[in-house]
């Protein structure tokens, strides 16, 4: 019974190890001279682009083109964490 165990659990750390290769496949796949730049750009742009929150949240977001822009920021900033995490991996 403890075997059948092991052998599951490899098989997922074997599945979960082959879906990160092909997420980071696919930008060396589609730009394989910018790949590496592209990731260290989006792995530097995830860790000071919340800089830019605190001035919209300390003044409120009263208006809709606050909103917006805070939104805005938010998705390019989950962007870059998906795109600059295998960065240095």
């Amino acid at each position: 019974m403890a075997n059948s165990t092991t052998r599951d659990s490899r098989a997922t750390a074997s599945t979960e190890s082959t879906e990160r290769q092909d997420r980071g496949g696919v930008l060396d796949r589609l730009v394989p001279t910018l790949a590496d730049s592209i990731r260290r750009a989006s792995f530097w742009t995830a860790i000071v682009l919340p800089f830019l929150y605190v001035p919209l949240l300390a003044t409120g977001l009263s208006t809709a083109s606050e909103t917006a822009t805070f939104l805005a920021l938010l998705g390019v900033n989950l962007v870059a964490l998906y795109v600059g995490h295998a960065y240095r991996r």
